[in-house]
């Protein structure tokens, strides 16, 4: 696209099936680097990513012809079978259904890279429920909580795994 100019940040997030704790410490960054992989050669940029064991944060930037539903279509089913074919996981590794995906200002990129860094330490105190829920409402979107996500008791903070 000749004279196209564009600077579009995305803040994405998605979680395992049922949001179990499924995604271990021991092989989280091999994932990271495989879905990164997959950002890569869609054209698009990875800036950060990150997470815990049961969701994870990814802030890409795309160009004006990417269809980020696409694209994260394209991460979930490809990182899926990854993880399952490493068998790093008992039984079947999914992604739940659905993404959170937020628009992120140039001014706004160090704080979002610092926050998605940090997800760990912020996961000690702030369960994922309460925090996705955050997300809708400080951007304003309309939701009906029982489609967000299937939520399960979150009364306390997911624990992380090995």
């Amino acid at each position: 696209m000749a004279n196209t100019f564009s600077q579009i940040y995305i803040h994405c997030v998605f979680a395992t099936k049922d949001r179990n704790s499924a995604i271990s410490k021991t092989w989280k960054d091999e994932l990271y680097k495989y879905i990164c992989g997959i950002v890569n050669n869609s054209n698009q940029k990875v800036y950060a990513i990150n997470g815990v064991s049961n969701h994870i944060h990814i802030l890409i930037s795309i160009k004006p012809n990417c269809l980020l539903s696409d694209l994260v279509r394209d991460i979930k089913a490809s990182s899926s079978k990854w993880v399952n074919t490493k068998s790093f996981v008992k039984g079947k590794f999914q992604w739940q259904e659905g993404f959170g995906s937020f628009s992120v200002s140039q001014s706004q990129l160090d704080k979002v890279i610092a926050y998605i860094d940090n997800q760990e330490e912020h996961h000690r105190k702030l369960p994922f429920k309460e925090e996705y829920l955050g997300f809708l409402k400080s951007y304003n979107i309309e939701y009906d909580e029982k489609y967000v996500f299937q939520w399960v008791d979150d009364s306390v903070a997911p624990t992380e795994l090995g």
